[in-house]
């Protein structure tokens, strides 16, 4: 399935791709070290820091699968959006006023200043590992749908979209990284947006149409049912809890989130980041869906047979094949948005969890000058090894064996999301208690999501009461001294002076 990529959408495809590195070298600073360098000077406005927790939670493969899934299917998956309102008061009630009090610089030093040094270090560690593998997944997948339709052959995408941010994240750090995100998160709206004017313009009867189809052809329902009182089977109720829980874990105990609520020390800042990208999220992911409904009632207008094969291949091919000259590249240009977002994001967090996590654990009297120089080099080390083996998954046919590793990685890692629940939402865990815990859930997690047939959104519920039985169990049979006994480091003590 080709499209024609004419010379203009090059054009303009470079040209944003080399606009989007000029700003991120302009908002550096070259004397920037330390905390600047991880949390920012403070002169990050916090629409921008929003715009930029919603560009690193929608990647390329989701801007392509969304509008893709609808297309195919129903709008089944879009009801897991609905968690946004559960994850976001948990995130604002219970877990960011304890972050502001204690002024972290990174998401994994709360598990020592709560339990102890081995959980910090373990959080991190899987963590980078998880984003290493990610950051690969992220540009080979989009690599191939956009060769697919263009042209580029995906080595040439791949070094493109990985060169360019691993400069900026190296050289700017977190500001640099904020500020790119955000302009490309408004460009990826943007593009969706104006890709959905076009569509409506080309179909016959409009947005109407769009709506009568969808109802029609049952687009805009499922046959899932909305309850099942066994909550381990698919309904849409476990859908929106799971996917709820799941995106708070992300909210309050993975890095490339956190590292953004910590840019400032003010908890009105920090609520309206978590409420504007909750609107941010959920609505582009219903326009995302909209586009998917609306190719399909375009293509049934067409007198030729209606396009199938891969979900992300769908709204690609339509943005090559079916879109004036110039507006192909710009949309486009859309989709490496949404992919450097991520990667800068990834790059960027994972040199300040090496930097700070690990490394400044074993040498607790590091400069900041030394730290700063470390994370930048982390951050250029782990950028060519992301590129190089994007490039190794596209001439290689290891891909479906790392992409289970990667997913074993990121089950785990989601495990810590409990640990972070238990030390926040109870006074008496103590490390050797959560500790166990961690490796008790890891056990069942591994178990349920290899060996039996539980629907995967009952998964971060299971993990969530599975992490606080075992660890708070543990916890009173050790009877080992809590930290949070002596200091303030829950929930219950939020509202204390820092």
């Amino acid at each position: 399935m080709t499209g024609t990529f004419t010379i203009l959408d090059y054009i303009i495809l470079f040209a944003y791709l080399l606009f989007i590195l000029w700003v991120g070298m302009a908002v550096a600073k070259t004397e920037m070290q330390g905390k600047e360098f991880f949390k920012g000077d403070g002169s990050i406005p916090w629409w921008v820091t929003s715009v930029s927790l919603f560009a690193t939670l929608l990647s390329p493969i989701s801007f392509l699968s969304l509008a893709g899934n609808s297309y195919l299917g129903t709008w089944e998956l879009w009801f897991a959006q609905l968690g946004l309102f559960i994850a976001v008061p948990i995130a604002i009630y219970f877990f960011l006023p304890v972050y502001r009090n204690l002024n972290l610089d990174t998401a994994y030093e709360y598990l020592e200043r709560r339990f102890d040094v081995k959980l910090r270090v373990i959080g991190s560690v899987l963590f980078i590992i998880y984003q290493i593998g990610r950051m690969s997944i992220i540009m080979y997948l989009p690599a191939l749908a956009l060769a697919a339709v263009t042209g580029i052959h995906a080595v040439w995408i791949i070094l493109f979209m990985g060169v360019i941010a691993t400069i900026y994240s190296a050289f700017g750090g977190i500001k640099s990284v904020l500020w790119t995100d955000f302009i490309q998160g408004v460009v990826l709206i943007g593009g969706g947006i104006f890709a959905l004017i076009m569509l409506l313009f080309y179909i016959k009867g409009g947005i109407g149409e769009v709506f009568k189809t969808g109802i029609a052809d049952t687009k805009f329902f499922t046959d899932t049912p909305f309850f099942d009182p066994n909550f381990v089977n698919n309904s849409v109720i476990l859908l929106i809890v799971g996917a709820g829980l799941s995106t708070a874990f992300s909210y309050i105990s993975s890095q490339d989130m956190v590292q953004r609520y910590l840019t400032t020390d003010n908890l009105k800042e920090m609520n309206k980041m978590t409420f504007l990208n909750g609107i941010l999220s959920l609505g582009t992911a219903t326009l995302f869906f909209f586009i998917g409904t609306a190719l399909y009632t375009f293509y049934k207008q067409q007198t030729g047979p209606m396009p199938d094969g891969k979900a992300d291949l769908i709204f690609a091919n339509f943005i090559v094949s079916q879109l004036p000259a110039g507006i192909s590249g710009l949309l486009i240009a859309g989709l490496f948005a949404a992919g450097q977002s991520t990667l800068s994001t990834g790059l960027n967090s994972v040199a300040t969890s090496w930097t700070l996590d690990i490394q400044k654990v074993l040498k607790p009297d590091m400069t900041d000058e030394k730290g700063t120089k470390m994370a930048r080099s982390v951050s250029t080390f782990v950028g060519i090894f992301s590129i190089a083996f994007a490039i190794v998954l596209v001439y290689t046919d290891v891909s479906n064996a790392y992409a289970w590793f990667n997913g074993l990685m990121g089950l785990v890692l989601g495990i810590i999301g409990g640990t972070f629940t238990l030390g926040v939402m109870t006074k008496r865990a103590n490390a050797k208690g959560a500790l166990l815990g961690f490796i008790g859930t890891t056990v069942v997690a591994i178990y349920i999501s290899y060996f039996t047939d539980i629907s995967l959104w009952a998964y971060s519920i299971i993990n969530l009461v599975v992490s606080i039985v075992l660890g708070y169990g543990f916890s009173l049979l050790f009877k080992e001294k809590s930290k949070a006994e002596e200091a303030d480091l829950t929930f219950y003590d939020r509202n204390k002076a820092v």
